[in-house]
């Protein structure tokens, strides 16, 4: 069936835009009502994971499928300085109110452009330029979807060691 929707989905752009859908507001929900603190703890040592880092991580993949590969935009520079240092948004996901904010706020801005492109593309098989070779757009919201559920996984066992909260 379908994830959002009370009615039937029909198609192949509903179907992929509504679990898609699903699983940022999973994320979403995961992170809310944790403070800096929280947000930063980090996983496992020596992991960097943290749910703060999570959230960058997943502004970066938006940002940079949006507007490097379906833009056709490849020479954007990586967001949070990955293009020089690989882990910066798990590095730079400190305990900080102003991080936290500037995370939130590129993240929905970012999901908020990714939202908009998707609904004015004229089908699912637009391409988009990645160094491997085009890809159609249908593969890139497959890939965010995968993304995201594996991310979800994630920020559940972390908001779990954090509060005891599960099941978001």
């Amino acid at each position: 069936m379908h994830v959002t929707d009370p009615e039937p989905l029909r198609g192949e752009r509903a179907v992929l835009l509504d679990y898609l859908q699903h699983f940022r507001t999973t994320f979403e929900r995961q992170l809310e009502g944790l403070d800096a603190e929280q947000l930063a703890t980090r996983a496992v040592p020596p992991s960097s994971m943290s749910l703060l880092g999570l959230l960058r991580h997943l502004a970066a993949v938006e940002y940079s499928w949006c507007h490097r590969v379906m833009e056709r935009r490849l020479d954007r520079p990586k967001m949070w300085g990955k293009d020089e240092h690989p882990d910066a948004d798990f590095d730079g996901a400190v305990a900080d109110p102003a991080v936290v904010e500037e995370a939130w706020t590129t993240w929905r801005t970012e999901v908020a452009h990714a939202e908009e492109w998707v609904a004015s593309a004229e089908s699912l098989d637009v391409l988009g330029d990645h160094p491997d070779g085009d890809l159609e757009l249908r593969e890139v919201l497959v890939h965010l979807i995968e993304e995201y559920a594996r991310h979800c996984g994630h920020a559940d066992l972390l908001r779990e060691c954090l509060d005891g909260r599960t099941g978001l």
